[in-house]
Formats: C-alpha cells, sequence, structure tokens
C-alpha cells in the first residue's frame, strides 16, 4: 500500500513538473516554469523538489516562512539591492541539476530569480506562482486572494 501510495505522489509530481515545462515552453518563459503553491508543497513532500526562499531575511522573519525551507536573498535591504551572490550562493545550496522551486512574495522577484539561475546553467529552476503572500487586491491587501499562506500550506513566524 505504501510503495503504491509513493508511485502516485511520484507520478503526479512529475505530471505537475511536465505541465509547468510545458506552459513554459508555449508562453516562452526563460525558466522551466511556474509550479501553484500546492504542486510545490506535493514536489517538497515527495523529496523530488527543493524549496528555496529568495525573499529578504527581514520578511521571512516579521512575515513568516515556510518550515525547511532553504534561504538564498534575491535582493537584501529595505531598498531590495540585488544580491550579487545570489547564482553562487544558489548552486552551493541546492545544486544546478535539483529541482528547485523558488518562492518571494507574489512570485515576481522568483521569477526574475529563476530566470537568472537558468541562465547561469540551472536546468530545473521552476518559480512558485503568487508566492507565499499573493498578489495585492483591490484593497491593496495581499493574502486575502491566493498564495502560500492563503492556501493553508505549512508555516512558521517568529
Amino acid at each position: 500500500m505504501a510503495v503504491e501510495l509513493e508511485e502516485r505522489v511520484t507520478h503526479e509530481s512529475h505530471a505537475a513538473l511536465d505541465a509547468a515545462r510545458a506552459a513554459a515552453s508555449a508562453n516562452q518563459l526563460p525558466y522551466a516554469g511556474g509550479i501553484s503553491p500546492r504542486d510545490a508543497f506535493a514536489l517538497i513532500e515527495s523529496g523530488s523538489a527543493v524549496l528555496v526562499d529568495v525573499r529578504t531575511a527581514e520578511e521571512r522573519k516579521f512575515v513568516g516562512s515556510v518550515p525547511g525551507s532553504i534561504h538564498v536573498a534575491w535582493a537584501t535591504g529595505t531598498s531590495l539591492t540585488r544580491n550579487p551572490r545570489f547564482v553562487r550562493e544558489l548552486e552551493a545550496k541546492t545544486g544546478k541539476d535539483a529541482v528547485v522551486l523558488l518562492l518571494c512574495r507574489s512570485g515576481n522577484r522568483s521569477a526574475l530569480a529563476a530566470e537568472a539561475a537558468t541562465k547561469a546553467g540551472f536546468t530545473q529552476v521552476f518559480n512558485v506562482l503568487e508566492g507565499f503572500e499573493g498578489r495585492l487586491d483591490s484593497q491593496q491587501r495581499r493574502g486575502v486572494q491566493d498564495g502560500w499562506r492563503f492556501q493553508g500550506l505549512p508555516w512558521i513566524q517568529d
């Protein structure tokens, strides 16, 4: 029974990655593709991917983070100064051939990070769509329509 469940989860994980790659190709994205928060969680839980949070240390501390995620900041400080060591730090923590899922606040910075990583030779970098907090709504608030936290996926806060 456990083997059947593991095979089903692995199949679903590969299907999510294949669908993301196909959509990325069709939309001419400069990286492997976009993954929903729920698919990202399933990939992480199955051991098929590693989650890398590219937000600032301050965002992770004060807004929350995903337990077990790796941190490599795409930008730092309140002015969001681009981290010139991002690709080197990412490679040191994941390797260039791992299935890497990048997470930011809304999915925008992680898309830029995915593009930079792909240009640097990473072969399987995906953007977690909607990010940790989600898109802004009509009231200029996050977390009320989509995103990792909105989906009820695991997270912690200091």
